[in-house]
């Protein structure tokens, strides 16, 4: 899967070629001024070469304005992307995302497989790396399924609420090859937040990067809800007369 590029990652490379540009035409300047300064004056600098070096400073300068309005542009994408992001609340959304937060007991992911499988292994893993439960996928038939955890550690204990956990998935096929299969976090987004200039969705537990979604659903109203004669506070004709 490509990595998009973050408008951090485009302001930081954006700022590091208009130092280089910078930097290469006060370098430019210096020759070119030495060079005139000591010319032959017997045999000037040819007037085609120097028209040439003229232009050729020209297109340096161009560079370092078309890298400040490039930066400006980057700048205003940043700034307009908790509006742009704030347009997924109360939309249901798949993102390809694995963390998730152990609250009020529970801890719910969803996972995908490519293909009916004949066996399903899901492990949840801590902030530190540690798998502290392991077990069998409760459907192992194709498609995208929901998993929930209540917090049972492999100790018997039970973890506390707060802690930041992931899913992890291995599913084989009967002859023991290797399936197809990621975890995902579903939900409907209730808020936005912002991090290092790049847009971030509240789902449930989970915080996660908007360049994470891959899938977008609209929550449509009951289609019924404007149908007054299922509305049993919208009185009919039959009940008026």
């Amino acid at each position: 899967m490509a990595n998009a590029i973050s408008s951090v990652d485009a302001s930081g490379r954006l700022n590091a070629g208009s130092v280089a540009l910078f930097d290469n035409f006060e370098t430019f300047l210096t020759l070119l001024t030495t060079q005139m300064r000591n010319q032959d004056p017997l045999s000037p600098l040819d007037s085609n070469e120097f028209t040439a070096q003229l232009t050729q400073m020209a297109g340096v300068e161009q560079q370092l304005l078309t890298n400040d309005l490039l930066t400006s542009l980057v700048a205003a994408q940043a700034g307009g992307g908790l509006d742009n992001a704030s347009n997924y609340i109360g939309k249901n959304v798949t993102a390809a995302w694995t963390a998730t937060a152990l609250e009020d007991g529970e801890a719910t992911w969803s996972y995908e497989l490519a293909e009916d499988a004949e066996d399903v292994t899901l492990q949840v893993v801590n902030s530190v790396g540690t798998v502290v439960w392991e077990g069998p996928a409760p459907d192992k038939s194709s498609g995208i399924h929901s998993f929930t955890w209540e917090g049972q550690l492999k100790g018997g204990d039970v973890a506390d609420d707060g802690g930041v956990y992931t899913l992890k998935v291995a599913a084989t096929n009967e002859a023991g090859g290797k399936i197809d299969s990621q975890a995902l976090i579903q939900g409907r987004v209730t808020g936005v937040e912002m991090y290092d200039g790049q847009p971030y969705l509240v789902i449930g537990e989970s915080i996660l990067p908007l360049s994470t979604v891959i899938s977008l659903n609209e929550i449509k109203a009951d289609d019924d809800s404007n149908d007054d004669t299922e509305n049993p506070d919208v009185p009919t004709e039959e009940a008026a007369a």
